[in-house]
């Protein structure tokens, strides 16, 4: 698995999770908890996670739906 995006925005996860979930891609959050360890501040990133063999679709995909989140 490989991280397709990284974000602190809950809102901009949850969107990513929807246009990879509409196009057939599973995905994997990674990190959803680890703000227990910073005090529940958010200041940790969440990784979305997809399959190696489905992270160049799912870049393009995020990409086009979210480019402000994406590097």
């Amino acid at each position: 698995m490989r991280p397709v995006l990284k974000t602190i925005d809950p809102v901009t996860l949850s969107y990513a999770l929807h246009v990879l979930e509409e196009a057939g891609i599973e995905s994997v959050v990674f990190d959803e908890n680890a703000s227990v360890m910073d005090g529940s501040m958010g200041f940790l990133p969440r990784r979305l996670m997809v399959l190696d063999e489905d992270f160049a679709l799912a870049e393009r995909l995020l990409k086009a739906a979210v480019p402000q989140a994406m590097p």
